[in-house]
């Protein structure tokens, strides 16, 4: 009856658990095809998105096309187009990368499920369905990227043929000829006329509506831009005096002073100028105070007179006509004077040609016009090149005469020459673009070199301490010279940088680049530079490296706060705080350094590769470096010794100074620092002598002669170990009778200390003490001795004596008078002598006390062998 009881219990078990089981079969497969459902969804997701973004490039790049078709002949038009062409290839590169990530997944899922059976097999109907469903996926991905590459193809097509289209306005512009005639000249004056009167007509109007309408604007402009630069003045004269401060009564200035100067004389003043140009014509912009032609003409005037105010500074700055002792060349009062102003006048007729350029465009001129100020100003740059190169201005006549002078006077008559005849022979253009290139790029070129100059020259050792700047830190902030030379490598290196971007940039202005020519460049010098397959970003790299130098910080940082607030604070074992703050260090280097090189740009799956031939390499020739490092770690983690410890391995025994995962460094009683590799520590046996505690057993080894009481020798021992205040009480002091020796009893004191580097100090005054009550007590302690025989015979010379008694150790002074008391005696015993020495050679405070004994003196001769002692 139980029995079908219990079986009829089991049925309606199984039978209630049915639906559990059968729910909990079908639960991973419902999981399953909404995961699948979910990707579907993701993936489709993302090739609509891809598709769009393609077709959005596809509409840009035609209408990119129909304005290179509208705007072919302006070069500045073209520039900005080429900006936005190269805008639109990154946006298409953008998203082919994106879908490559999931193109490149199916391809490897692909090869993991592998191709289709052969005819007749047997498949897992779920195999086949993910590949049928990842080929068809492939193919509409094969399909997206060839339409990506193709817009791309297009985009740089395009781009090039921007690119070509300005460089053939340029040479057009540039070796363009004209014919010059009567008719020209003619027609120029012409419009030289109707242009001035158009020009003052167009600046009266412009001015009586300013005063008009827009005095209120006009007065806050003016007013806002001549506080700003009251305020500039106020920074300069408080902050940048010293770099730019020339002191008359300096009698002779260090040349890296002076080049510091000129530099910085030249350069400060002018950004100066150009801040407050810029505050106010954006002042002038912002309140529409002036029209947009007129605008155009003061904004050229204003920055022709930067030009020329700069060229003042950096001839003024090279030369000193007034202060000849800051002069960087050595010229003449009279030549530096000269140099000055056909340098000066170089810069005005540039500056002059740039505002008549900008007027003539303001109003609409003709082209004769500016062919003819062309051509004046072609000559007139010529004209004074040719001056200059009459010109002597060196100090001596041997410098003037130097080949190197010479070589410079000839080629400023050769570009002199050169440009007059460009021009005259018809060639305006290239003769003004030579001309405004003359001037324009040697002034930058002239600032980059006394930038390098200067940058080098701050960067020599003990350099920057004798610039102002140095000097000034020194006496207000006491930095050493240690530390001022260091900012001296630091400020040479930015100086470099400076001048590189800030000259580059210029130059390429000046030879024809546009602004948004020079902006992509830089964007893709410091984001994208391609070497093979592999892109590397300078401004990647560059966030890198500061990332990890923030996580660096960020690691000692917390090091510091963990180890003085929180160890610290709970009285943590100094060698665990150390343990612990050089383990946080490592495993803070690694989470920056990986932390960097992410952001860097660098894939860390791609480091696979590298770390597999780094792991041939150690397999090969870093094992003992592994070892250590491992070693290293187990040191950390088990601590067998810490920072301070008294170990002893081998042959070496000091305290530990600093455990690191390489090495150990330990510092001997003599003050040696040695580094113990750590697989040595962990491979051999090592002696701590403070692992648990500083308790420590010391011993003195005492010997009496055998005329002493043992029992009291061994309680003088004891009294006067326990009578010390840094013996122990327990475990109590002891004495051990050690053995008999051979001319004493031998004890041993053993006691315990509290502080093992105390046993020393203790072992000393306990020895003191022994001697001092042993004396008291007349306790002995012997002085081993040692009797040697020596035969003399008649034949034996006193050299062969003295040697034999050399070899036996005996001092010069007792071997001496045992020759002499021996050659002394010789005629009282004609076959031969025997003496006894007596020697005491033992280390003992006794050494050096000898005695000899004849074995012929009787009991009168005892005052003889007295005189031999």
């Amino acid at each position: 009856m139980a029995r079908h009881l219990i079986r009829m219990l089991t049925i309606l078990l199984l039978l209630g658990l049915q639906p559990v089981i059968a729910s909990a079969q079908t639960a991973p497969e419902t999981e399953s095809v909404q995961a699948q459902q979910t990707i579907a969804e993701a993936v489709e997701a993302l090739q609509k998105r891809i598709r769009g973004e393609l077709e959005d490039a596809a509409l840009a790049i035609a209408d990119l096309k129909s304005k290179f078709g509208q705007a072919a002949d302006t070069d500045a038009a073209l520039a900005d187009l080429k900006v936005e062409v190269d805008k639109v290839s990154g946006m298409v590169s953008a998203s082919l990368d994106e879908i490559a990530a999931r193109q490149a997944l199916v391809t490897k899922r692909l090869e993991e499920i592998g191709a289709a059976p052969a005819e007749g097999v047997m498949e897992d109907a779920g195999i086949a369905a993910d590949r049928k469903r990842l080929q068809e996926e492939k193919s509409q991905i094969n399909a997206i990227v060839a339409d990506g590459e193709l817009l791309k193809a297009q985009a740089l097509d395009l781009s090039g043929d921007i690119v070509d289209r300005r460089r053939t306005l340029f040479a057009e512009t540039i070796f363009r000829h004209t014919e010059l005639n009567g008719d020209l000249f003619g027609n120029a004056g012409d419009a030289a006329v109707e242009t001035s009167r158009e020009l003052q007509k167009t600046t009266g109007n412009a001015l009586d509506f300013m005063w008009r309408f827009k005095s209120q604007g006009l007065f806050i402009a003016l007013g806002a831009t001549f506080v700003f630069a009251g305020v500039l003045l106020l920074v300069l004269r408080r902050f940048f005096a010293p770099l730019i401060h020339r002191d008359p009564e300096h009698p002779d200035p260090h040349y890296i002073h002076r080049l510091s100067v000129a530099f910085w004389s030249a350069t400060v003043p002018t950004l100066a100028c150009t801040f407050v140009i810029i505050f106010g014509l954006g002042f002038l912009y912002s309140f529409n105070v002036l029209r947009s032609d007129i605008f155009d003409i003061v904004r050229s005037i204003a920055w022709a007179a930067v030009g020329v105010f700069y060229v003042w500074k950096l001839a003024h700055g090279i030369v000193s006509p007034r202060k000849p002792q800051w002069r960087l060349v050595e010229v003449s009062d009279r030549g530096a004077r000269r140099v000055i102003g056909y340098a000066v006048t170089l810069a005005i007729i540039n500056g002059l040609t740039y505002v008549l350029s900008v007027i003539n465009v303001a109003l609409d001129g003709p082209l004769v016009l500016t062919v003819v100020e062309s051509l004046i100003a072609s000559i007139a740059t010529g004209i004074t090149l040719i001056m200059m190169s009459f010109l002597r201005p060196l100090a001596s006549v041997e410098m003037n005469n130097a080949a190197s002078a010479k070589f410079f006077r000839f080629l400023m008559l050769v570009v002199g020459l050169g440009l007059i005849a460009t021009a005259l022979s018809g060639y305006v253009g290239l003769a003004k673009f030579a001309s405004s290139q003359i001037v324009v790029t040697g002034a930058i070129l002239v600032t980059m070199y006394l930038g390098f100059l200067s940058g080098h020259a701050i960067s020599q050792h003990n350099a920057f301490a004798r610039t102002a700047l140095g000097s000034s830190l020194k006496a207000r902030r006491g930095f050493d010279e240690i530390r001022l030379d260091q900012f001296g490598l630091v400020g040479g290196l930015l100086t470099h940088v400076a001048v590189l971007l800030l000259g580059i940039p210029l130059i390429m202005l000046t030879w024809g680049f546009r602004g948004a020519d020079i902006s992509a460049l830089f964007v893709q010098l410091f984001t994208e530079i391609r070497v093979g397959n592999i892109n590397i970003s300078l401004l990647g790299i560059l966030v890198g490296v500061v990332l990890f130098f923030v996580g660096l910080f960020v690691t000692r940082w917390f090091q510091r706060w963990l180890d003085g607030n929180v160890m610290a604070r709970s009285h943590v074992d100094v060698g665990v705080r150390n343990s612990v703050s050089t383990v946080l260090g490592y495993a803070g280097i690694v989470l920056a350094a990986l932390l960097g090189i992410s952001a860097a740009g660098f894939d860390l799956s791609s480091l696979a590769l590298v770390a597999g031939a780094l792991s041939l390499g150690i397999g090969f020739g870093l094992q003992t470096i592994v070892q250590n490092f491992v070693s290293g770690l187990i040191l950390l983690v088990e601590r067998p010794f810490k920072v301070g410890d008294w170990i002893v391995n081998g042959p070496v025994e000091g305290f530990v100074r600093r455990i690191s995962v390489r090495a150990t460094e330990i510092e001997t009683f003599q003050n040696q620092s040695i580094i113990v590799p750590n697989s040595a520590l962990i491979n051999a046996a090592v002696g701590n002598w403070t692992l648990r505690n500083s308790v420590a057993r010391s011993e003195i080894p005492v010997s009496v002669s055998y005329e002493s009481d043992p029992k009291q020798v061994m309680d003088i021992l004891l009294d006067l170990a326990r009578g010390h205040p840094l013996v122990l009480t327990m475990p109590e002091p002891n004495v051990g009778f050690q053995a008999f020796g051979q001319y004493s009893m031998d004890f041993e004191l053993r006691f315990h200390v509290a502080d093992i580097f105390q046993g020393g100090p203790v072992r000393n005054d306990l020895r003191v003490a022994i001697i001092k009550r042993f004396r008291e007590e007349g306790i002995e302690i012997p002085i081993p001795q040692r009797e040697l025989n020596v035969r003399v015979t008649d034949e034996m010379p006193a050299d062969a004596l003295e040697k034999a008694l050399a070899k036996e150790g005996l001092p010069g002074d007792v071997i001496r008078r045992v020759v002499e008391r021996t050659e002394h005696s010789a005629p009282k015993h004609p076959r031969g002598r025997k003496v006894d020495l007596a020697d005491d050679n033992d280390g003992s405070p006794y050494d050096g006390m000898h005695h000899a004994l004849r074995d012929d003196d009787d009991a009168d001769g005892g005052e003889d062998a007295d005189e031999t002692r």
